[in-house]
């Protein structure tokens, strides 16, 4: 074999060797529209969803008839819909007791379109969890409105922090930070006049 046949069988191999080290990569990098799933079937979003906004209809301590609005935002390169939403408290002096059945969720924020959600629960820890049938697609703004059975008593600002599942038996959710509400006791303000 000359020496130029020599040389061209170890660039082809080369190109060969480089190009199924590039196949094999490739499986392991998320498209911007498939959802990252492990070996395990655990299903992950590829761009995280982001908590925009936390805001309170009434910010009376003690109040009733107050609702928490968390605006959430699926990014379009999600690579897969939002299924479940999970709200905890994590600072205050109160613990907050939300009304299940009194939650409610809009799909745009602009239009407002009602969409129902298909379950609600509050666990042992006081973790409200919402979930979305059909989930939230990507693209889409989320807005979930949970109603407290009253604000807290205590003044002071309290922190709930807010994680995203994607849609999948088994998924794992992503914390996207935490909505933080302020109340203030307008009983004491009045009382020093």
């Amino acid at each position: 074999m000359t020496t130029e046949v020599k040389s061209g069988v170890a660039m082809a191999v080369k190109a060969r060797i480089f190009g199924s080290l590039v196949a094999s990569l490739a499986a392991f990098v998320p498209s911007a529209t498939q959802a990252v799933q492990l070996a395990d079937g655990t299903v992950h979003f590829v761009g995280v969803p982001r908590l925009l906004q936390a805001r309170t209809t009434n910010k009376d301590a003690g109040d009733f008839g107050a609702t928490y609005y968390f605006t959430l935002s699926v990014p379009d390169d999600a690579g897969e819909p939002l299924q479940r939403v999970m709200f905890e408290q994590r600072e205050g002096l109160n613990r907050v007791k939300f009304l299940p059945q009194r939650t409610r969720a809009f799909a745009d924020q602009r239009r407002r379109q009602p969409v129902i959600p298909s379950d609600v629960q509050i666990d042992e820890q006081g973790r409200v969890s919402v979930w979305f049938d059909p989930p939230i697609a990507p693209g889409e703004t989320l807005v979930v409105g949970l109603r407290p059975r009253r604000n807290p008593y205590t003044d002071g600002v309290y922190l709930f922090g807010v994680t995203a599942f994607p849609a999948g038996e088994k998924s794992q959710g992503q914390f996207l930070g935490f909505g933080r509400l302020h109340f203030y006791d307008n009983f004491r303000f009045h009382s020093a006049w």
